[in-house]
């Protein structure tokens, strides 16, 4: 009787759930494809870009990005490079300087404070847009690689749409196993959803490894202030401020030449920390729209997760359990396909179905995970 009286009630709620899921997806889509690249760039000396590079221990990876920077299509008198050293214990500082005597580009290496600090990378960030020259901050990763045409389509974006804040996409190099491509369809599904919910005109969601704003727009809210105590969040959090301050001047570049690839992680310990402090920053939202989506999302992978275990016990038939499973995945095939053909990924696109199965454990896995706010970073334990 009462497992009759549990079924009547619940089936139809993880009906409504899903199907509310599809709708939302579809509607993810409909953004997405609305997106529009900016267009061609027109020489104009009004914008000078600095680009910042927090960096520490990057030894492996900070030359080639500074050689992709020596090759921008963009003017190389329009942009500077500050690369914030956060007292690296490897030879990034010596590789940077190496590069900087022979370079084009006018780079510059500072060296960070050893002080303690909650938040190495805001910290990192304030310093160098306190003596930036630019009037467009771009920011990016040490480990990034960038194309030539990634400083040009950033300005054609900004001299376009006058905006306040530009969110750019990034993906992971050449995959190498299953478990690269499958980290790839997933941070796909960030990058589409991050800038369909910008093109709705609700941003929730951004990189920092590919973020551009006007230095004045970043002092006028007040750079991290209120949410400098946050160890993550120097990209979404500083959106948020700027979209309340600006309710319009939040714009995503779709423009394959703006893509921007990082490495895959190779080990678990690595792929946890990171995770663990994306999942940490949703209680710390001011915005209601992000903090929402966290728990949407998480209630319906967990929709999902209920009706596998339902149809395992025998309490509901393989008919439905296939129509709930259908009506998630089918509508994200589409979606994923979309964003993963715009970052030049269409060999991670046969992984989607083994992300749609992982998916649902992993979003319950990392929101109840993030509860515990410690985590490990850059060989820091941060909160």
């Amino acid at each position: 009787m009462t497992q009759h009286y549990l079924l009547s009630w619940l089936i139809p709620l993880l009906w409504l759930v899903i199907l509310s899921y599809a709708v939302f997806t579809f509607i993810l889509t409909f953004f997405w494809n609305r997106i529009k690249p900016s267009g061609i760039f027109k020489f104009d000396k009004r914008i000078f870009i600095s680009v910042i590079i927090p960096v520490r221990n990057e030894a492996d990876n900070i030359g080639l990005l500074l050689n992709d920077l020596d090759k921008q299509h963009f003017p190389h008198e329009q942009f500077e490079v500050l690369i914030m050293d956060d007292n690296s214990t490897d030879r990034t500082a010596a590789i940077v300087q190496a590069l900087a005597a022979n370079s084009q580009v006018n780079l510059h290496l500072i060296a960070l404070p050893g002080t303690a600090t909650t938040s190495p990378k805001k910290r990192a960030i304030e310093t160098a847009v306190a003596r930036a020259k630019g009037n467009l901050i771009v920011t990016t990763d040490g480990d990034c690689r960038v194309e030539s045409g990634w400083l040009q389509s950033i300005a054609a974006c900004y001299a376009a749409t006058n905006a306040k804040l530009i969110s750019a996409p990034v993906t992971f190099a050449a995959e190498k196993s299953v478990t690269d491509h499958l980290q790839t369809v997933e941070f796909a599904s960030l990058i589409g959803s991050g800038a369909s919910a910008i093109g709705a005109g609700y941003p929730s969601l951004c990189n920092g490894a590919n973020l551009a704003y006007e230095k004045s727009a970043f002092i006028e809210v007040g750079g991290f202030e209120g949410v400098r105590h946050i160890a993550s969040g120097d990209d979404e959090f500083l959106m948020h401020k700027i979209a309340d301050r600006y309710p319009d001047g939040v714009h995503f570049l779709k423009d394959e030449r703006a893509i921007v690839t990082t490495k895959a992680h190779n080990n678990w310990q690595a792929f946890f920390g990171q995770r663990k402090r994306w999942a940490s920053k949703w209680k710390h939202y001011q915005s209601k729209t992000p903090l929402f989506l966290a728990i949407y999302v998480f209630t319906c992978n967990l929709s999902l997760i209920i009706s596998g275990l339902l149809y395992a016990a025998g309490l509901v038939d393989g008919y439905v359990f296939l129509s709930l499973l259908s009506a998630k995945c089918l509508p994200e095939w589409l979606f994923l396909g979309s964003v993963l053909s715009f970052l030049k990924k269409p060999g991670s696109i046969p992984y989607i179905p083994i992300t749609q199965i992982l998916y649902p454990f992993y979003v319950c896995f990392f929101g109840l995970a993030a509860q515990n706010p410690a985590y490990e970073w850059k060989g820091r334990k941060l909160v």
